[in-house]
């Protein structure tokens, strides 16, 4: 597929990451005015919400943007979804018949502030990526051991907090926890000193499921609404001392950034292509019918206090083991209910070379092998370090992108439990 064509012409360039193609969907709002529904096309965002309003977006018998979230949308299902698309591109195509009415409804994004996009139910996070869990499990267990028996089997994943969840620009505050390294005798409560992210992409269950009833890989498919940039925040020495047997707890609590536009499947489907050859056959629950993975190219750049960013990784969403699609059929096997605005991370998403890996756990190699950076030396994030996911599938002179995914790690409280009057 080649650039749409928009009377927007800031989204008809090659570098936007918002084309005619994209059509992302965010929540904004101006000043102190209330938080609204819209797309963002070039350097505008299009409110939704007001051409819903005056009626000139009419896709239900009862409004469905009244309200600072696109929960409501989601719920109203995939032919919903798609008639959604076509009513905002022929609005928005070169040469619309309407561009005198809509122009009114444009607002320039760099006037707008971005919230969360959607009201999260439930968050998994997931351990999809083969090249993370092969660098991680080395680490730890060494080479021969590298992968946990179940691995290539079935995708592994936990439950984390919704309410974790925050939206790019959110400071993220170094937490405080048990730390027990091989230098203590006991575990001491102290600031994480190892504390990193990991770059993931986050899937948005557009559709709920059955309680009692497990739906297969296409059905999982089809009930994804849309997709987003993740950094599940991670504290590796709380994470080193609390995780067995249970796995992660406190360690992935602290925030899970996400970035503000949710860009829909229906955007995404020319950059399809398959997961990676099965070394040990998929059990049918888990096989696929067709591609499921995206084309999406992604970097990281850590930026110190007052310096220049450096791009620490660079890598692409087709490199994960497990699509969105199997993590959501695998989660509902047991019967477990999945609802709308259910977010999926995909897992951290690391490539086969050194600079292609997404946490910095793997880049210094649990901090013997530190890393250069714009003036300076990193093994962890450092305080006042800002750290900037981004990504974007490219086409034929257009790519569809998602915004940044922008998180400040700011200094732990002096006293976590030091109460004002």
């Amino acid at each position: 597929m080649t650039l749409l064509k928009s009377w927007v012409e800031s989204a008809n360039t090659a570098t936007t990451d918002f084309p005619l193609n994209n059509l992302p969907c965010g929540v904004f709002s101006l000043g102190d005015a209330p938080a609204r529904c819209g797309v963002a096309i070039g350097d505008f965002i299009l409110d939704v919400s007001a051409l819903e309003e005056e009626g000139l977006l009419k896709l239900a018998d009862q409004p469905l943007f009244d309200v600072p979230f696109w929960n409501e949308l989601m719920e109203a299902g995939p032919g919903v979804w798609a008639e959604f698309r076509a009513q905002v591109t022929a609005m928005l195509t070169e040469g619309a018949s309407k561009r005198w009415v809509v122009e009114d409804h444009l607002v320039p994004r760099a006037n707008a502030t971005l919230h969360l996009p959607f009201i999260v139910a439930e968050y998994t996070d997931f351990y999809a990526g083969r090249h993370h869990a092969t660098n991680v499990g080395t680490m730890f267990r060494g080479a021969e051991n590298a992968l946990p028996p179940n691995w290539l089997h079935m995708p592994i994943g936990y439950n984390g907090r919704a309410s974790s969840v925050v939206v790019s620009g959110t400071e993220v505050r170094r937490p405080w926890g048990q730390l027990k390294g091989p230098e203590f005798e006991a575990p001491i409560f102290a600031p994480s000193r190892r504390f990193d992210i990991e770059l993931e992409i986050g899937a948005i269950v557009g559709q709920a499921s059955t309680h009692g009833h497990p739906v297969t890989v296409a059905e999982a498919d089809a009930m994804i609404f849309g997709y987003v940039l993740l950094n599940d925040w991670s504290a590796r020495d709380i994470q080193a001392w609390e995780y067995q047997p249970l796995g992660p707890f406190q360690a992935k609590a602290t925030a899970t950034s996400l970035s503000p536009w949710i860009v829909m499947k229906a955007a995404l489907e020319p950059f399809r292509t398959k997961t990676p050859p099965r070394e040990v056959p998929q059990l049918p629950h888990l096989q696929e019918p067709g591609p499921l993975l995206y084309n999406v190219a992604l970097e990281v750049g850590l930026t110190p206090e007052g310096g220049a960013e450096t791009v620490i990784s660079r890598t692409n969403y087709a490199e994960m083991y497990y699509s969105a699609a199997q993590q959501l059929a695998h989660h509902t096997t047991s019967g477990c209910a999945m609802n709308v605005g259910d977010l999926l991370g995909s897992g951290t998403i690391s490539g086969p070379s050194k600079d292609s890996r997404g946490s910095l756990l793997e880049l210094s190699w649990g901090g013997k092998e530190p890393f250069e950076i714009a003036g300076g030396i990193r093994s962890f994030i450092e305080d006042n370090d800002t750290l900037a996911l981004r990504g974007a599938a490219l086409g034929n002179g257009y790519r569809v992108g998602f915004g940044a995914c922008v998180g400040k790690v700011i200094p732990a409280l002096a006293d976590p439990y030091a109460r004002k009057n």
